[in-house]
């Protein structure tokens, strides 16, 4: 069953060269082609890591630090920590050069026992994706509704149309995804300026009470300072997405650490700045009891013009579906191609050049990094792992061509931050992460009687074939082949 490249452990191998059925050239070259440039691999990144929660409640590391300083420093601190995860993901995307993300790195350096766990636990993954979906129909509804709340149906139905757009797009063209990507970045940047610029103006103008005694630890309760820190992690989470789709990247060698360097220093700004305009015009207190922060930002600011705040906010949920879409179809189409999910899920469509059947997934499996508790610990563990893979590959693949390479001091810092998130969550919420940490052990006897002991009767054989050729026929794919 095992469809692995022929290129060796370590490579490209994924794309496609190929007679495409039905094509008028029987020589035509059916591949995912490089067309994620610098500008579309950064706005992947930052599209998906600015989502609605910055704008809606950035309060988690204020409410852990107990002040408005400690909680700029948390902030700060979390951006280091994430662009430490970055660089160690940019080390590995230029030495792995295969899609794939997490789930590559920890095939690549632990091998597929530990892979197929990690493909498993997203496949029996509540749909995540409509958390993104829903808050994108209550956000755009809710300046026709103003002040009245927005009806449960229409929202229901703003989300199904907006869920139905992304996917028909991301199946229809990747240059077209990514250029609607940068639309929706700069879209979200616009956002965080508006807020930026008025609250700095206030501050240089002698807006500094909320300012006053910053560093006033005496609310600060050394036990929540590292779930300030847990949530500060999770507001940055998203650097990691252009590795999903490093085959699809041009030139990688330079475009992924170029991309993720200036993604993460860009986010750390915005989300440092913005945060400092809200203080600037809300006290801490104010900021805390705020269910719409932005809202009550641009309403105290702006006046009438605090209408637009929710489009904006709609824009960002919008983008981040786009991203997470767009990215994590990448993963399920290499496990396919990697021999551990069904074959058609790798078929390629012939003419546009998209995974289709992968993309068509996401509407089932969803987001894999949605705000559902029980499973957020395995996102540190599994990201942990893969930089764990980093190091171990110094050690066991030394020649191993590395393009860009870390000191070896940052993986191993992120790693113990990783790990350290694993048991924060388990002391944070041991009843969800059991339940989480039970689902990802069910990955080990479906391994074995999916893969290792996959003795499938003749019938059962024939039919699965017949479909991945009707799938082939009416989707217009053909499988990937190495």
């Amino acid at each position: 069953m095992n469809r692995r490249s022929q290129n060796g452990a370590v490579g490209n191998g994924s794309r496609v060269s190929r007679g495409a059925p039905g094509s008028e050239d029987p020589d035509v070259k059916v591949e995912l082609g490089k067309k994620v440039t610098l500008l579309r691999g950064i706005s992947i990144i930052v599209g998906t890591i600015i989502g609605a929660g910055i704008f809606v409640a950035p309060k988690g590391i204020l409410k852990n630090t107990g002040s408005v300083g400690m909680s700029l420093v948390v902030w700060v601190a979390c951006g280091v920590l994430s662009l430490f995860g970055a660089l160690s993901y940019a080390e590995l995307g230029t030495c792995i050069t295969k899609s794939g993300g997490h789930y590559t790195y920890i095939l690549e350096a632990f091998g597929p026992h530990l892979a197929f766990i990690r493909i498993w636990t997203s496949l029996l993954r509540p749909a995540g994706m409509a958390v993104l979906s829903l808050a994108f129909g209550q956000y755009i509804l809710e300046p026709l509704f103003m002040p009245c709340p927005v009806p449960p149906m229409a929202a229901k139905l703003a989300a199904a149309i907006g869920l139905t757009a992304v996917m028909y797009l991301n199946s229809m063209s990747v240059t077209w995804t990514a250029r609607f990507q940068i639309f929706l970045t700069f879209a979200k940047l616009l956002a965080i300026l508006v807020i930026i610029l008025p609250g700095m103006y206030l501050l240089f103008t002698g807006e500094t009470r909320n300012f006053e005694n910053a560093f006033d630890l005496t609310a600060m309760n050394l036990a929540d300072l590292p779930l300030a820190f847990y949530s500060g992690m999770y507001a940055y989470a998203g650097w990691f997405y252009l590795n999903f789709v490093t085959e699809e990247v041009d030139k990688p060698e330079k475009t992924l650490p170029l991309a993720i360097c200036i993604s993460m220093a860009g986010v750390s700004i915005c989300y440092v700045l913005i945060n400092v305009a809200y203080y600037t015009v809300m006290s801490a207190d104010e900021l805390l009891a705020s269910g719409a922060v932005a809202v009550e930002f641009a309403s105290r600011v702006m006046g009438n013009f605090s209408i637009v705040v929710p489009l904006f906010v709609a824009l960002s949920c919008f983008g981040s579906m786009n991203g997470c879409i767009f990215a994590i179809s990448r993963m399920f189409y290499v496990a396919s191609r990697e021999g551990q999910l069904p074959e058609v899920l790798s078929m390629i469509h012939i003419r546009r050049h998209t995974p289709l059947a992968a993309v068509l997934t996401m509407l089932f499996v969803g987001d894999i990094y949605s705000l559902l508790n029980f499973m957020s610990f395995l996102r540190w563990l599994f990201i942990g792992m893969a930089v764990l893979g980093l190091i171990y590959l110094r050690f066991t693949q030394p020649d191993l061509p590395r393009p860009f390479k870390v000191p070896l001091i940052i993986p191993v810092l992120f790693c113990l931050t990783c790990f350290f998130m694993v048991f924060l969550s388990l002391y944070s919420d041991p009843v969800n992460t059991g339940i989480g940490f039970a689902i990802s052990l069910t990955g080990i006897p479906a391994y074995y009687l999916f893969i290792v002991f996959d003795r499938r009767p003749k019938w059962l054989q024939r039919c699965l074939d017949s479909f991945n050729r009707a799938m082939q026929i009416v989707m217009e794919v053909v499988p990937a082949e190495a």
